[in-house]
């Protein structure tokens, strides 16, 4: 990928900046819109091959919205990948021919396709794997993989929502928690919480 094809900032250069709206209500009871913004967090992700913006996150399942506790809680804390009892809403942009490298979180993560097109591959080879487009979901339950962006003239679009699992076995063996290049992006990530621990 070439510099002038990296992301610099959330959102990628040639797509729109998304809106965030969240509702609740007001102090007579009646309900509004609380916050119409772009999200608590960003960053540019391994060194510009995507960028994301923290559209929710919550500590607690179920979520705590008396007071609007998830909100300031949200507002406070920018999350790692994901968080222990919790959940975080994360839109991810991928440069054009923006890859990240083969990971594994020990979480529950459903894709939706937005913009543009990406592969997943659930092997180094890339023989294991399909081609997602606008619309098109995916139910990750811990599998390793890789997300590439298929298009190396535009960049692509996913909305992510992370949540926490139980410790899981396959054959008897439980599975590790291993983001390679990706945990310089989630290096607050803490050993030992939840089921984000190194065997």
């Amino acid at each position: 990928m070439t510099t002038s094809n990296r992301c610099t900032e959330f959102p990628a250069p040639g797509l729109r900046n998304p809106f965030r709206y969240v509702t609740g209500h007001d102090s007579n009871g009646e309900p509004t819109f609380l916050l119409t913004d772009h999200g608590d967090h960003r960053a540019v992700m391994l060194d510009g091959e995507g960028a994301q913006s923290i559209m929710y996150s919550s500590n607690s399942n179920p979520v705590e919205l008396t007071n609007n506790v998830d909100l300031e809680f949200a507002r406070m804390n920018k999350p790692s990948l994901h968080i222990p009892k919790g959940c975080v809403v994360r839109m991810v942009d991928f440069a054009p021919g923006g890859e990240s490298n083969m990971h594994r979180a020990l979480s529950l993560g459903i894709g939706t396709v937005c913009e543009g097109e990406v592969e997943l591959s659930l092997s180094e080879d890339g023989k294991v794997n399909r081609i997602l487009r606008p619309g098109d979901v995916i139910i990750n339950r811990c599998a390793m993989h890789r997300w590439r962006n298929t298009s190396k003239e535009k960049p692509a679009r996913v909305l992510f929502v992370m949540l926490d699992v139980e410790p899981v076995f396959v054959n008897g063996k439980a599975l590790v928690f291993d983001m390679g290049e990706l945990m310089k992006e989630y290096g607050d990530y803490k050993e030992g919480e939840g089921a984000n621990k190194r065997a």
